[in-house]
């Protein structure tokens, strides 16, 4: 049996152990092992399994993904994100669907302190949904302006996603998280424009929402907004400016997020015990599938399937735009059967080098990459954020599901956008220092 048939048997069999429901992580470094025995030997596969996975792990680029999560459960801990919510409310009561708009603003805004969908979108879900049940908004639009906002928290910076994306690929993570704010914004653009035409073409969408605010009252509520505005010009500032790398700009975010806690009066020893743990339990997650994926990506390279298909689309007789809206299409399928993050982890060892031999920007790619996961987190049956929406709203996963569907339309115009005039993402990366 040929190198490249076992590879292809083993992207099979992980999808399904996948579909059988074991841990992503153990389905990546079961297969990857006993890929590695077959075309390497058994010694050969256990010395790479005793040394390789601390050499992964340890490695210095990745110190920026737990300090960059430990950011983002400091500024929760904070309450960054109940203050730009109010502060958003206050400053878009006039406009129809205030409460929907103020909650996607404040996904944006917490999207620049934590690199996590998941966790912005379980945030927003128990900050704005309250408020938007209190004055009797439409379920299913209320659980999608949250989903989807939620989304946001991987494509503008810091994120979790382009941190891996860059390990994998060698691209610049500064130049990555730069790539990312443009598009960030220009989505959460297209959801707030979306909202306002839906709630002023159907008003029973969401009632008017209290008297409308003094001017004094609008600018009072932009003091809660500073602890989010230091963060982002200090981390995001710092890289574009080129004061520190992407390892050394998690260590200065967590730092500064600690220190918005103090300042705020929240710091207490439960609340440093409870940032620390569940920052810990994050970070043990992303490196343990990492650790597997690696171990899954090591056997792809010995079996050569990631050259050979590479080789194999290259010479296709076709523009190489065909082939890249081949290769985006192929994840919109993948996105609803397996989650954002081992799907990166699945398909960049053989994609990636397509990218490459077609002369794609990698920067470009990652944002289009990003902008699929994002896709993939509100696609049934695996999209993680309506599970995460429906457990903290208890909103019907059905209504749930509803109500993300204008703005997925919202998210894949925008992915258009982005692969048709790729210097949407590519401008600030140019004019980095």
């Amino acid at each position: 049996m040929s190198p490249t048939i076992i590879g292809l048997l083993g992207i099979a069999l992980f999808l399904l152990l996948v579909l059988l429901s074991m841990p992503i992580a153990f389905s990546f470094a079961i297969i990857g092992f006993i890929g590695l025995v077959i075309i390497k030997g058994l010694g050969p596969a256990l010395s790479m399994l005793g040394s390789a996975p601390f050499t992964w792990a340890s490695s210095w680029t990745l110190v920026c993904i737990p300090m960059f999560v430990l950011m983002g459960q400091f500024a929760f801990y904070s309450g960054i994100s109940q203050d730009l919510y109010e502060s958003a409310h206050k400053w878009l009561r006039r406009l129809p669907g205030s409460l929907a708009l103020a909650t996607t603003l404040a996904c944006t805004g917490f999207a620049a302190c934590t690199g996590s969908s998941l966790a912005s979108a379980a945030t927003m879900g128990t900050v704005a949904y309250p408020e938007m049940k209190k004055y009797k908004y439409d379920d299913a639009w209320s659980t999608g302006c949250i989903a989807a906002g939620g989304t946001l928290g991987i494509l503008i910076p810091p994120s979790t996603i382009f941190i891996i994306y860059g390990v994998m690929t060698k691209t610049s993570i500064a130049q990555l998280f730069i790539a990312g704010i443009l598009p960030g914004l220009m989505i959460s653009s297209m959801f707030l424009m979306m909202i306002i035409i839906a709630f002023k073409r159907n008003p029973k969408l969401g009632p008017p929402v209290g008297e409308i605010c003094s001017w004094r009252e609008k600018f009072s509520s932009l003091r809660g907004t500073w602890g989010m505005l230091s963060l982002f010009i200090l981390v995001i500032g710092g890289l574009y400016f080129g004061l520190f790398t992407a390892s050394e700009a998690g260590t200065v975010g967590a730092f500064g997020a600690f220190i918005i806690i103090i300042f705020r009066g929240k710091f207490t020893k439960s609340v440093m015990i409870s940032a620390l743990k569940e920052s810990l339990q994050i970070i043990c997650f992303i490196l343990t599938i990492l650790i597997g994926a690696m171990m899954f990506s090591t056997f792809l390279l010995f079996t050569g399937l990631p050259g050979d298909f590479a080789s194999w689309v290259v010479s296709l007789p076709v523009d190489r735009m065909y082939i890249l809206l081949g290769i985006v299409l192929l994840y919109f399928p993948l996105g609803c059967v397996i989650d954002a993050l081992p799907m990166v982890l699945l398909t960049l060892p053989v994609v990636f080098p397509v990218i490459e031999r077609l002369g794609f920007d990698p920067v470009w790619f990652g944002v289009i990459l990003v902008i699929l996961c994002e896709i993939s987190l509100l696609t049934p049956p695996v999209g993680m954020n309506l599970y995460i929406v429906n457990g903290v709203t208890k909103v019907p996963l059905e209504k749930v599901i509803l109500g993300i569907i204008p703005f997925l339309i919202m998210l894949t115009i925008g992915l258009g956008i982005i692969i048709a005039f790729p210097e949407v993402s590519l401008f600030l990366p140019k004019l980095m220092k």
